[in-house]
């Protein structure tokens, strides 16, 4: 971690334990080195700084390219090893940089559902985190968060003291989809593309909290 990312990263650990009480599950299933994917639920603003701080490795974040704008703000964007993307999060330029990132051994978020669901339930997913997946050779770690609907939705201005809690799951290689998708014709591989994407958000909506099992 540089000293802006670690700074950051450590005044976050501080305030989702104390604001928002925060409970961890799972993160030994999320390689400590290495090219990595976490795959998250998205309800809240709140999502990528809390599936990100969870880790005690640094990890990439994508953010709208206007940000980066902004010279002191964009400065601190790159510190945070935020990755820019167009409004949508797609366009070549925006996946190149994206596998760059993975190609170098680092971690990125990405959220199967594209955008922040509107009343709190699992959307459906979007293909675009299957092209990423296939094209590159990094786990996939499900992830799913809990309460950043309640605590900081689309309707609030400010965030309240909620429980949040995140559960990171096994890893998924998706190796005979991988394989497929180097010699298929294109109508398959974009089959393939929503397969990953739906595959990715079921075992998503499989993660519990350790509670809430059996």
């Amino acid at each position: 971690m540089n000293p802006i990312y670690r700074l950051t990263w450590f005044a976050l650990r501080c305030l989702f334990a104390t604001y928002f009480r925060w409970r961890l599950h799972g993160v030994e299933n999320v390689p400590l080195t290495g090219p990595v994917i976490l795959a998250s639920n998205h309800a809240s603003f709140l999502d990528p700084p809390l599936v990100g701080s969870g880790l005690t490795r640094d990890i990439n974040y994508l953010a709208r390219e206007s940000l980066f704008r902004f010279p002191l703000f964009g400065w601190y964007l790159r510190k945070l090893n935020s990755v820019p993307v167009d409004r949508d999060g797609g366009g070549a330029k925006g996946l190149k940089m994206i596998l760059d990132r993975l190609l170098a051994g680092g971690g990125i978020i990405l959220f199967p559902e594209g955008t922040r669901t509107p009343d709190g339930t699992l959307q459906p997913a979007r293909a675009g985190i299957g092209l990423t997946v296939i094209k590159s050779a990094a786990p996939v770690v499900p992830v799913r968060v809990f309460g950043t609907f309640e605590a900081y939705n689309r309707g609030m201005k400010f965030p309240r003291p909620r429980r949040l809690q995140v559960v990171y799951g096994r890893p998924m290689d998706f190796k005979e989809l991988r394989a497929e998708a180097q010699s298929c014709s294109k109508p398959r591989l974009k089959e393939i593309y929503q397969e990953v994407a739906d595959q990715l958000m079921a075992e998503i909506a499989r993660l519990e909290l350790p509670e809430a099992k059996g």
